[in-house]
């Protein structure tokens, strides 16, 4: 199988609307708001949702072009491969980010954290579940150089 069809549940509204503006790498947009409006016939999939406070939102960097394997992230001067960062030009433009629920009104889903272009298409929604904690010790590769 060469090729997968992904079709949009929502779009992400933020305040950043351009991709320049985003919060980049490790530095998430902490506190700023922006919210899901998630199509209509997901909202049964909805339920439950607002018992948890974080989410993990898979999404499309739908203004990227093409990728690179060797990628030079903001806030360092040194190459390292694409899996090894948050570039957002990737084989597969998929991006992962952990955001605040902060309320769910109808398919309207309130988020805080987000850093994303606005209009990015939502692929699909996850609760949250692990502590830090949970995981034990966590190794963070090259950016443990960065602190």
């Amino acid at each position: 199988m060469d090729r997968f069809t992904l079709k949009p549940i929502g779009i992400i509204h933020t305040p950043y609307k351009t991709t320049e503006n985003c919060p980049k790498g490790d530095y998430h947009g902490k506190g700023v708001k922006a919210y899901i409006e998630l199509q209509p016939e997901y909202r049964d999939g909805l339920m439950d949702l607002d018992g948890f406070s974080h989410l993990i939102l898979v999404w499309v960097f739908h203004e990227s072009e093409g990728y690179e394997l060797i990628a030079s992230p903001p806030h360092d001067d040194e190459q390292h491969g694409v899996f090894a960062t948050r570039s957002p030009k990737r084989p597969n433009p998929i991006g992962l980010t952990v955001v605040k629920l902060k309320e769910i009104e109808g398919t309207t889903l309130y988020i805080e954290d987000p850093d994303m272009v606005d209009g990015t298409p939502l692929l699909d929604i996850k609760p949250y579940l692990l502590p830090p904690e949970t995981l034990g010790e966590v190794k963070r590769g090259w950016l443990e150089k960065k602190k």
